[in-house]
This record gives C-alpha cells, structure tokens and sequence, in this order.
C-alpha cells in the first residue's frame, strides 16, 4: 500500500479515535459519576470551632450515584454506633439510589448528654444561664453544614441541601436544630423518637422549652415553616425504657416516648395554630415498631424518597 495511503489512513484512525474519546468525555460529564464510591469513613477535622474533637462520619454511595444524588444525614441513639446504622443502611440506600452519611459525635469528645442530645448549647444544659451559653459556632449541631459541605468537595457532589435523621438521643439533638438553627442548609428533617422534647414554648424553661435560651425570642415562623417530621414507633410504649427521662418536666410531656411525641407535636401545632404561622410539620405513627432506630430510618427514607 502507498506510504500516502497509509499516512490518511492514520489520520482518518486518529480522528474517530479522538471523538470517540471527546463523545465519551461528554457521557460521563453529564453522567457526572462521583469519585467515591461504597462505604468508607472519613474523620472530619476541618470545622474550626470543634477541630480538636473527634467527628467521624460513615459513608454509603450507591453505584448509581452521582453529583446530584440526594444526600441524607443520620445520627444515631446515645450508643452513638454510626458505623452499624450506616451498614443497615446500605441495601435501603442501594434502591433508593441515595447517599447515606452517618455522624459518629464520639462519647469521649462530646460527653453524656449535654453536648450530644442538647447539642452543647450551654456548658450545663439542664441548668441553663448566660453565663454558661456556649458560641453558636460550638453548638455541636453547627458542625452539620460544614460536614455536607466537606462531603460534597471530597465527592463532587452539587446537591444545595440535605436531609436530616436523628433517632433517640440523635433525635434530641435534631429536633434542637430544626428549631435553634432553621436558616442551616437542610431541606427535611425528621425527628425519631426523641426521650422528650423542648416545646417551642417561650415560657417553658430550656431544655424542655425556649425560656433562657437563644430561641426564646426566635421568630417561630422560622421553624414552623420547615418541612419536619415527629415521628415513633406504635409500640415505643415502655415507661421503664434504658435511659429515658423521669422527672416532672418530661413526665408532663408522657410517661414513655409514644405519648411524648404526641405531646410535642400537639403543642407545636396548638402554638403554631393560635399565632396562624404557617405548619409544615407532620406527625406519623410507624406501625408495628419500638424503639428501633435502623428500622425507622428505613421507615423515613421510604416516605422521604
């Protein structure tokens, strides 16, 4: 064959080559694969506030996910065993096609339950001043913005918001943030199953209301208007549970977590409705559960995706 045969020849190859590469370039651009896949943990350490603790969280990618996959944040009960509620996760994740990150707040750098359940708002949660009011920006919960920030650049993830699950003592903490920090980047949130509850009432004294804490003169608006979820187990119904408050501010609320959250929901409403805020908080009864956290996130991600 002539030398100048195969000189186009070549060049015919080199181009079909270079748009099939440009062609599949393009595919996997708008496809937009993320650069983590599986499960994995990271240790976060990048929150200036509270680098000095201990912030793991446990990932899941589904194969299918990609830069907008929806991204949903869970915390777990006061054993604090992010890695195992990930893993019960996963199957949950894989055909709902959606992130899964699990927070471990590790009972050594954020101890019992004012920095976890009460989120660190006061240095004594049950015995709130100003003098013992912590910044906003060592709140515990103020690290979740920075977390799902930090995934999204470690990922390339370009979801704008989140969604947020908080089982138990995780509850606690998360039914805190829907109401002392609304303006953060989630877009649901759904409480499970908290122990008992701060009322958004301004006359109740925190933790079990608003009264000598920064959202005792909160606009309400702000938090009515969030799309929550108060959600628990029908049979979540012992009085004698591990670790569930008695006292006469919680046991006002009920005497186990059923009636609890019966309660909080109701008085959110009744408070909402009296003043005509907009409501767009929502109470469900999870038939046949207790106190299960895995089997209530399950619950939540079938209802949320």
């Amino acid at each position: 064959m002539p030398y100048k045969s195969l000189i186009q020849r070549a060049s015919i190859l080199c181009l079909v080559i270079a748009l099939f590469i440009n062609c599949d370039t393009n595919e996997e651009t708008q496809d937009s694969k993320l650069t983590l896949s599986g499960a994995g943990v990271y240790a976060f350490d990048s929150y200036a506030p509270l680098a000095d603790k201990s912030i793991n969280y446990f990932y899941y990618l589904p194969k299918s996910s990609t830069s907008n996959s929806a991204i949903f944040i869970v915390l777990p009960g006061a054993g604090r065993d992010a890695s195992a509620l990930r893993d019960d996760l996963i199957s949950k994740a894989d055909e709902k096609g959606i992130i899964v990150l699990a927070l471990e707040f590790s009972s050594a750098d954020f101890p019992g339950s004012d920095a976890y359940n009460l989120a660190n708002i006061f240095h004594d949660g049950d015995n709130p001043s100003p003098s013992t009011l912590n910044p906003e920006a060592e709140w515990t919960f103020s690290a979740l913005d920075p977390i799902f920030e930090d995934f999204k650049a470690l990922s390339g993830n370009t979801t704008v918001s989140y969604d947020v699950f908080g089982h138990s003592a995780g509850a606690q903490m998360i039914h805190r943030y829907l109401i002392f920090k609304p303006q953060a980047k989630f877009n649901r949130l759904v409480s499970s199953a908290a122990g008992w509850y701060a009322v958004p009432n301004p006359t109740i004294e925190f933790p079990y209301g608003l009264r000598n804490s920064p959202a005792e003169t909160a606009d309400p608006q702000a938090y009515f208007s969030k799309t929550a979820y108060i959600i628990v187990g029908q049979n979540d119904t012992d009085p004698n549970s591990f670790a569930l408050r008695h006292n006469e501010q919680a046991d006002q609320q009920g005497i186990n977590r059923l009636q609890r959250a019966q309660y909080f929901f109701q008085e959110s409403f009744d408070l909402a409705s009296a003043a005509n805020y907009d409501f767009k908080w929502q109470y469900r009864v999870v038939p046949n559960l207790g106190h299960d956290g895995s089997a209530m996130a399950r619950f939540a991600m079938d209802f949320l995706y």
